[in-house]
């Protein structure tokens, strides 16, 4: 097992997913993030059934930061209810996982 997560969040579109990517990195939440453009979500939300698109972000970082990960996301999300849920990373190259840890453990710029 290791510290490493991987942080799933979808967003109203692109360029949000690319504005709170950059706010994550700026503060060594997250090591990198991934977002994939156009998904399509369906879902229940206040007794009516809602289909969006919407574009996914894929994050990783380490379970010591989830907490602030949330903070940032929830501060800065045009959600009022944004998803923000954490996976953990059984097993992975030991070269890429060391990065994610050396990269959210680097004093913020």
């Amino acid at each position: 097992m290791t510290d490493m997560i991987i942080v799933l969040v979808t967003t109203s579109s692109k360029e949000e997913a690319l504005s709170l990517s950059q706010a994550l990195l700026k503060d060594n939440l997250i090591a990198c993030a991934n977002i994939v453009e156009g998904c399509q979500s369906v879902f229940n939300w206040k007794g009516a059934v809602c289909n969006e698109r919407e574009s996914l972000m894929i994050l990783k970082s380490i379970s010591s930061r989830m907490e602030e990960i949330i903070e940032t996301v929830t501060e800065l999300h045009s959600y009022g209810v944004p998803e923000i849920i954490a996976i953990p990373v059984l097993s992975g190259s030991l070269d890429y996982l060391s990065w994610v840890e050396q990269e959210t453990q680097r004093e913020s710029f």
